[in-house]
């Protein structure tokens, strides 16, 4: 069956790496799903409850794991050995999509593909913190640190780390100059005195800014911790190993609308188009509905993904872009507009390697897929506590599902300053965009980093339209005025 699906995917031109399939029964699934895919991970309890919740859903039937696909060179997946004919054929051309996204697409070309064997040594290093300082207190601090853990920047990888703030901005010699376009009041506008004391201010506070920790506000919350916060080495490493992980799976949660998508739309063309037989069409029916279904209140990434690929490549094969689309006003010539250009194939490939969700949404997400699609807003009804419909405008429900996910619906958070007050105290910033932290998380969040600074924790954010201080002394917290908001 491999080889088959194989040859499709072959034919369709699909890259990927080497692809290694292994059979499991349920209860193995549900053991290395409860890992994130990988059964050689550190040892936590956490896993145990994603285990025991994962089958019993099992069990009573209300989810149920087809496959699990991992990013690594080769790649591995596992099926559940419970499936039908029909489903392991529609699992494996799905996972052959899911291959060949891993290794093409541009977000995933920074992330480690031996994660398995990085995945065991770290685990091996926890078991012998575990022995050395006790079970309880490893896991104590492994919870901390997973508290935290989406406190990363998701652009470091790509960053270039030799260029540091401000290399190469070539504006020392212009410090303090006043613009001037008459040479002849050069000594007036700008007279040496003047431009002489406006250097050494501008030097002072350079030197200043030298012995501020950070220089300029820093995103990568772990990285920092890591560096600067007084940690015992067992701690950092552990810290480490979380933040390693997290760096890892960043690309997974960046682009999962772009990846399941890509995986269902080649599920469908394979099986529909080569792998599918006509006594197993009610089957696959059956199975491709489960999976396109959108509960309510959600939203479903297998349907909005393979929908959007489906019509990039449809506009992209009629010709249904550019100025000329744009400009015409006329919605009969709309309506049968075919240049015929069949660029729809090259074009999904492109897409899928260069686009994220945020991205791939922004642009290709337009208001005649929205409309033809029937998407809208929701929201609960105060008096009878029912989900309703809110609106279908377009701009909404586009700035919605974009909220929703740029920075996966999270707060961007910097580190500040590491000695505020003069007091060795760790300050932090919220960069707000509309919406208001929520209180309980933040106070959670502050408790668990006053663990790791082992000082006191604030945060500048704005709370009611009103910029705030929110600290947490290691006792108690307590929100008090600032002067000014926080911005980047």
């Amino acid at each position: 069956m491999q080889v088959e699906i194989q040859g499709y995917a072959d034919e369709y031109g699909l890259d990927y790496f080497t692809q290694i399939f292994e059979m499991l029964d349920y209860r193995e699934m549900c053991e290395i799903a409860s890992y994130g895919g990988f059964p050689v991970r550190y040892p936590h309890w956490r896993f145990g409850m994603e285990y025991d919740h994962m089958i019993k859903s099992h069990t009573y039937g209300l989810s149920k794991i087809y496959e699990l696909v991992i990013n690594t060179d080769p790649c591995y997946a596992y099926l559940l050995e419970g499936n039908s004919y029909v489903d392991q054929k529609l699992v494996m051309a799905h996972v052959y999509g899911h291959n060949d996204f891993f290794k093409n697409n541009n977000y995933f070309s920074r992330t480690d593909r031996r994660m398995i064997d990085v995945m065991a040594n770290s685990a091996a290093r926890v078991r012998r913190h575990m022995d050395r300082h006790g079970v309880s207190a490893v896991e104590s601090f492994i919870d901390v640190c997973l508290s935290i853990d989406n406190l990363i920047d998701p652009w470091a990888p790509f960053r270039d780390p030799s260029r540091k703030p401000g290399d190469g901005d070539g504006k020392d010699d212009e410090t303090g100059r006043l613009h001037n376009v008459r040479g002849y009041l050069e000594d007036y506008v700008n007279p040496p005195s003047f431009i002489a004391e406006q250097k050494e201010r501008a030097k002072a506070e350079k030197e200043a800014s030298k012995r501020k920790i950070p220089q300029r506000p820093e995103r990568d919350v772990l990285g920092f911790l890591i560096q600067h916060a007084p940690l015992e080495s067992w701690e950092a490493d552990v810290l480490g190993i979380i933040r390693e992980e997290a760096y890892y799976f960043l690309p997974q949660m960046q682009t999962k609308i772009m990846n399941e998508g890509w995986a269902s739309y080649w599920h469908s063309r394979i099986m529909t188009e080569r792998a599918l037989k006509a006594p197993e069409i009610i089957d696959y029916a059956d199975v491709v509905s489960s999976v396109f279904a959108t509960a309510p209140g959600q939203l479903n990434p297998y349907k909005l993904g393979v929908e959007l690929f489906r019509d990039i490549e449809d506009r992209w094969n009629k010709g249904r872009f550019g100025a000329e689309w744009d400009s015409c006003d006329d919605s009969h010539a709309k309506a049968n507009w075919d240049r015929e250009l069949g660029q729809g194939r090259d074009r999904i490939f492109e897409v899928r390697k260069l686009y994220n969700d945020v991205t791939f949404i922004d642009e290709f997400f337009t208001i005649d897929f929205c409309r033809d699609n029937k998407f809208f807003t929701f929201a609960e009804n105060r008096r009878s506590g029912q989900l309703e419909i809110e609106t279908r405008e377009f701009e909404k429900v586009k700035t919605k599902l974009l909220s929703q996910l740029t920075n996966f619906g999270q707060p961007f958070i910097y580190v500040v300053d590491s000695n505020d007050l003069n007091r060795g105290e760790l300050l932090l910033g919220h960069r707000h965009e509309g919406d208001d932290l929520k209180l309980d998380y933040a106070r959670d969040t502050l408790r668990n980093l006053e663990r790791v600074w082992r000082r006191p924790v604030s945060i500048l954010s704005v709370v009611d339209d009103k910029p705030k201080r929110i600290r947490y002394d290691g006792s108690e917290v307590t929100i008090s005025d600032e002067p000014a908001a926080f911005s980047v």
